[in-house]
Order: structure tokens, then C-alpha cells, then sequence
């Protein structure tokens, strides 16, 4: 008892304490740059064979034609929201029919349908089908008018079905757009419209017209509501942009028609580490030298990465980094191999233990492009001398993968710059079966490599990356929030080298870049607090799943039931319930994620949704 008693006054005990501390730390870094192998966890997704994946495109061949689209492929507009609304109802599982105002002669009886999608701004070409749709919707149908309206005389006939007490025939510019925080996730608040225009049509809407969102805020003009009209609904879509960084706003509006609105989900996070590990970054260190005063070298090991597995620990990440052997600039075929090996193992095992994963990015930084491309002045990069030039190089990448990385498997590859060509891709498909997954771009960009979420017919999973960088800019802001309400899912990536480039915010300090990503980053967990932190491979186990299955439902006064086709072992969907108040589900697990939405995950191919009495 002495002994311990001495020990509890010991003066210096809490020296020891620090020390035992120091001495685990130290413990972990000399694993780290010893290069203990890293031995691999399962993952939280697996992939799905690829021989027993249904792609999407497979999967929507099976679709009932539960939706009327109307459309004029003379009017651009037009055009344009079609091109979007097929990847729309593709992705939500909706099978359509499609008349074309230009060249059908008649528009098949509404009654068919549950839904009925006007891409029109001049309704006038329906002539007395816009009565009957009118009736058909006070029988109960449902209608989203999902293009500004223009005023005219057909407009002014109907404009009271759809709310409007009174109109002008001008338009106002849609600058920001205000989201009702209980109708999208991320709403409460204004997100910037880049490049606006005049795109809202000036209306006064009925006080029983119920409205989600609005310019600048709340009480600005209203841009998305919905009106009952007798036994059935409209909505109305009045923003006017037929972009893909928008798709999300006009799935949540579609989800409001019926009593249930219903669609899959990927449900997923990701973070993605390009040029990471790899050689020490080139660029100019003007920056890092301004603010910290060492080199880029001792920068990342010190500062950088420090503070990035912080972040990771704030918001519960697990990156996903894919490596560059070397930045040699040479596409003959000639192969320098990357001797120096203890900053890959540095980096890459403490990315591995901190539940990350490890991906290819390339041999070196030259996309996989031959000669019959052109860079032109647009980037500063070589192409490959041959098909045989560029196969070495990717497989001396997996071979130096291997030897550094020996116990962990490998299936990401990220595209140097994005760019992929499409012989580059064919190659990767036909002698390159380690790699399940290529992660891109979602949108267009000077020679990218555009993806939508889907598995493709060779069975590689296209896994699109959203927005990048540290520089959280308006455009990203307000496509980050769309892919949240359309797809349940986030996917961003960041450069080691983006502090050493003035056009990825390097004069703004790295205090202030990582500070954009804390902050994007809080946004993302107080938006979404359900959305699954996910690694790349993991988010490609996710997209199989989502593109896979389809479902019928069926909904009456006591339930909501589902029935899966294409169900593996969980899929997820959104569920916008508009009628009723859900109770005990069986076959899956319901959260809420706000107002009347809320995130289903089926355990089961059958699911049922009890209603509870109001």
C-alpha cells in the first residue's frame, strides 16, 4: 500500500503519462516507415461478381411505362430537359413513354399512366389535350410541369389549376435559389445559381398552394410548389436551368407527385487522394515557404498530412489514394522504375490504417491517350508512342503496387487529369482485370473522361467524381447539393499539389484551403448524417447495387409495400412520404432524414411499410 500510495504522489506521473504516449506514436511511425505490411480489412461494400451483375441498362429494359413524357424536339429547351430527364428517370427506376409534339399525331389515354412530365415552356401545341390533362388530373392524376411556363393564351386557361392567382408576362432572374429545409436535404438555405438568367416566370401563387423553394429567400418568387387540383396534384418546376448539376432538384420535385414517391439510391461517400502516395509533388513552393518556412518535402510529412488525417478523424473519412510511380514525361515505352520506396510505405500505411485504400493513378502523370489525340495548348502533356508503350506502362504500375503494397488488393483507377481516351480505355477493360473501377469526371471538361453512375457492359464500374480542390466554389456548391437529393451520394477529390498552383488557391494558404474543406466537410455530415463514409471500391460495390435493382410498389390506406427485382443483399432508396405517417416496417430499416423524407435501406426483396392511423 506504500508503494502505491508513493506512486499516486509521484510528482512527475504525469510526465509518464506523456512519455507512454510518445513511446506508442513512436511505436506506429516505425512501422510506418519500416514498411510492416499492412494486412488488408474486409470491406463495408464488396464488389458483386461481375458475372452476376445486372447493369442498369439491362435493368431498365424491364421498367413498367408508368410515366407520360411530353416533349417538342423543335424547341431547345425542350431538347435540353429531355436530354437530362431520360438520365433522370433512368436513374430513378421510372420507365416512360415519350410523344413528341412535332411528329405525334395523337398523345395515348392519360389514364395509362401514373404520372404524366410536361417538357414544354409553350404548352399551346396540346390544344385540347391540356383540358384533358387538366381532367385527367382532378381524377386523380399527377402532373409535373418541370419548364418555366410562358405566358400565353393556353397558360392563362389553366393557371389557377396550377396555383397562380395572377402572372406578368416577364421573367425574373434566378441568382440563388432558397430550398424549404423539410423538402431536400441541404435545404434552409440560398445556394448561388452561377451565370443566372431571367429564368423564373413572375407569379403570385394561392395561399393553398404549397411552396419548396424559392429565389434568394423564402419569400422571394416562387420557383418548385405543388397545388391540389381535385383528386390529383401539379407540381411545378419554375427555375428554368436544364443542366446536370441540377438533376437533383427535379427528382425531389418528381418525388412529390403521388402519395409515395420512391427511388434508389447509392448511399455513399468518398474522398479521393489523387498523386497520392507519389514522389514529393513539383510545383512552386513559394507559399509553403511564405507561411511555414520549410521545404515541400518536410511541408507534407509535417504539416499537410497531419492535418488531412485530422479532417478525416473530424468527419469519421477514410480516403481513397492512388498513386503515381514517378513524374517522368516519357511515353516510348521506356519504363524508370521508382527505386525509392519508404515515402510510398510512409504515406500509403498510415492511409491504410486509418481504414483508407490504395488505388492506381499511373506510371507516371500521362493519360492513357495515342497520337490521334491533341492537346493543342490545352494541356501540357505527351501521348503514347503505341498501344504496347502504354500497356507497359500500366502494368510496371501494378507491379510496383504489388512489391510496395504486397497484401493489399487494388481495383480503383483514376485517370491521369481525367483524361482517358477511349483505346486507353479498351485496354484497361481487355488486359487489365485487376482494375473493377475507373473514377472520372461527372461533368464536361477539355478532353475528360464523362461518367454517369453505372456499371458499363464490360463490367467496369463508371464511378464519377463531382466536384474537387479546396476552393468549394458556387458551381460545386450547388451540384454537391444535387447529387445528395439525386443520388444519395458525394464524391470529391483534392491534389497534394493544389497549395503549390495559384489556380487551385495555393496564394490562399493552406490554414485557409483546409479550413474550405473542414467546412465543406461539416456541411456534408450536417446535410446528411446517414450518408455512408465509403472507399472507392466500397462505393463501387454500392453502384452495383443501386444500378441493379428495380421495384414495384404498391400503396394502400394501411401500407406501403415494395417488391424487389435485382436485389443482392441491401439496396437503398429514398421515400418522400406525402400522405400518411409511416410506422413499422419490416424487410428494411426506415430514418428520417427530413420533413417527409427519409432513407429506406431493404434488407429483404420484400419490404412493407405500416401506416399509422392520423
Amino acid at each position: 500500500m506504500a508503494r502505491l500510495k508513493s506512486l499516486r504522489t509521484f510528482p512527475f506521473k504525469s510526465m509518464l503519462v506523456i512519455l507512454g504516449v510518445f513511446l506508442m506514436i513512436a511505436v506506429v511511425l516505425f512501422a510506418e516507415r519500416s514498411g510492416i505490411q499492412y494486412t488488408e480489412k474486409n470491406r463495408k461494400v464488396a464488389y458483386l461478381s461481375q458475372e452476376e451483375v445486372v447493369t442498369e441498362q439491362m435493368a431498365a429494359k424491364s421498367l413498367p411505362k408508368t410515366c407520360l413524357v411530353l416533349r417538342n424536339s423543335e424547341d431547345e429547351a425542350s431538347v435540353a430537359a429531355w436530354e437530362q430527364f431520360q438520365q433522370i428517370f433512368k436513374d430513378m427506376k421510372v420507365g416512360t413513354d415519350v410523344v413528341d409534339l412535332q411528329s405525334a399525331s395523337s398523345i395515348p389515354d392519360y389514364h395509362a399512366y401514373e404520372t404524366v412530365v410536361v417538357l414544354l415552356s409553350d404548352v399551346s401545341p396540346l390544344k385540347e389535350n391540356l383540358m384533358k390533362l387538366c381532367d385527367w388530373v382532378s381524377e386523380g392524376g399527377n402532373v409535373l410541369f418541370a419548364m418555366t411556363l410562358q405566358k400565353t393564351a393556353y397558360t392563362s386557361i389553366i393557371e389557377q389549376k396550377l396555383g397562380i392567382i395572377s402572372s406578368g408576362y416577364e421573367n425574373t432572374i434566378v441568382d440563388s435559389i432558397y430550398f424549404a429545409p423539410d423538402f431536400m436535404l441541404g435545404g434552409g438555405q440560398a445556394y448561388a445559381i452561377t451565370d443566372p438568367y431571367d429564368s423564373a416566370w413572375a407569379v403570385q401563387l394561392s395561399e393553398n398552394a404549397k411552396v419548396y423553394a424559392h429565389v434568394n429567400e423564402k419569400n422571394g418568387q416562387p420557383v418548385i410548389w405543388e397545388n391540389q387540383y381535385g383528386k390529383g396534384k401539379f407540381v411545378v418546376d419554375n427555375f428554368g436551368l436544364y443542366e446536370k448539376a441540377v438533376r437533383g432538384f427535379y427528382a425531389a420535385s418528381y418525388s412529390l407527385l403521388t402519395d409515395v414517391g420512391v427511388y434508389p439510391v447509392i448511399n455513399g461517400s468518398t474522398f479521393y487522394l489523387d498523386d497520392f502516395p507519389s514522389p514529393v509533388p513539383e510545383g512552386d513552393a513559394t507559399y509553403v515557404k511564405r507561411d511555414y518556412g520549410m521545404s515541400i518535402s518536410d511541408f507534407y510529412m509535417n504539416v499537410w498530412w497531419p492535418d488531412m488525417l485530422e479532417l478525416a478523424s473530424d468527419h469519421n473519412v477514410r480516403y481513397t489514394g492512388v498513386m503515381i510511380e514517378n513524374y517522368e514525361d516519357a511515353t516510348d515505352g521506356t519504363i524508370k522504375k521508382q527505386k525509392d520506396t519508404r515515402r510510398f510505405q510512409y504515406f500509403g500505411n498510415m492511409l491504410l490504417h486509418q481504414g483508407g485504400e490504395l488505388g492506381y493513378h499511373g506510371y507516371n502523370h500521362q493519360p492513357l491517350s495515342l497520337s490521334n489525340v491533341d492537346y493543342g495548348d490545352v494541356l501540357p502533356y505527351d501521348t503514347w508512342k503505341n498501344e504496347a508503350a502504354m500497356k507497359k506502362a500500366v502494368k510496371e504500375l501494378i507491379h510496383f503496387g504489388e512489391d510496395t503494397f504486397p497484401s493489399v488488393s487494388m481495383s480503383v483507377y483514376v485517370p491521369p487529369s481525367n483524361v482517358l481516351s477511349a483505346e486507353g480505355r479498351e485496354m484497361l477493360a481487355k488486359d487489365f482485370p485487376e482494375i473493377r473501377t475507373i473514377a472520372s469526371n461527372y461533368f464536361t471538361g477539355e478532353f475528360a473522361y464523362v461518367q454517369e453512375f453505372e456499371v458499363a457492359k464490360d463490367g467496369i464500374v463508371e464511378q464519377p467524381r463531382i466536384i474537387s480542390g479546396a476552393i468549394i466554389d458556387d458551381y460545386m456548391k450547388m451540384a454537391a447539393l444535387s447529387e445528395l437529393n439525386m443520388h444519395f451520394v458525394n464524391s470529391h477529390f483534392i491534389h497534394p499539389d493544389d497549395l503549390l498552383d495559384e489556380d487551385r488557391g495555393a496564394a490562399l494558404g493552406w490554414e485557409k484551403m483546409k479550413s474550405n474543406l473542414a467546412e465543406y466537410m461539416d456541411w456534408l455530415v450536417d446535410s446528411a448524417p446517414s450518408l455512408r463514409q465509403l472507399t472507392g471500391s466500397e462505393l463501387s460495390g454500392a453502384i452495383q447495387r443501386y444500378g441493379a435493382v428495380t421495384f414495384t410498389k404498391t400503396v394502400t390506406e394501411q401500407s406501403i409495400g415494395l417488391k424487389l427485382k435485382n436485389f443482392y443483399d441491401e439496396a437503398y432508396f429514398m421515400v418522400r412520404i406525402n400522405e400518411g405517417t409511416p410506422g413499422e416496417v419490416s424487410g428494411g430499416k426506415l430514418t428520417h432524414l427530413t420533413g417527409n423524407l427519409y432513407l429506406l435501406q431493404a434488407k429483404e426483396p420484400t419490404v412493407t411499410i405500416e401506416k399509422l392511423e392520423d
